[in-house]
């Protein structure tokens, strides 16, 4: 993940089961907002990035274990974020630091990921 693309991928054997959130804030926006002000622009930033990561969480919440992970602090901010609902206290959650991955590449890290887990366990 990153500050404007969430890929969610369900991890299963059998099948790729994979969905895409998007911050919704194109440069149209962003150069119609800033005509008028640079702080207007921040703070529609700001509330278009607080409603990109409840999008996110709102799928989250239907899991018992999330692996957070891509090249920025986006999945930082979110774990964070989480971390302070209580909706999300039974939630196990991993953030690890990555370099942008294609989504074959997302889906196998995923897989290693898992399964290094239940070895464990």
């Amino acid at each position: 993940m990153d500050h404007t693309n969430a890929y969610l991928i369900k991890f299963s054997d059998k099948e790729k089961l994979s969905s895409t959130i998007t911050l919704d804030f194109d440069k149209q926006d962003k150069d119609e907002t800033l005509q008028r002000s640079e702080s207007e622009m921040h703070n529609k930033q700001q509330q278009r990035q607080k409603s990109y990561y409840k999008k996110i969480a709102a799928v989250i919440r239907h899991f018992n274990e999330v692996l957070l992970f891509g090249p920025t602090e986006a999945k930082i901010e979110l774990f964070n974020l989480l971390r302070q609902d209580r909706l999300f206290d039974n939630i196990k959650m991993e953030v690890i630091n990555t370099d942008k991955m294609s989504e074959n590449q997302q889906y196998e890290f995923i897989k290693d990921h898992f399964k290094k887990m239940d070895s464990i366990i």
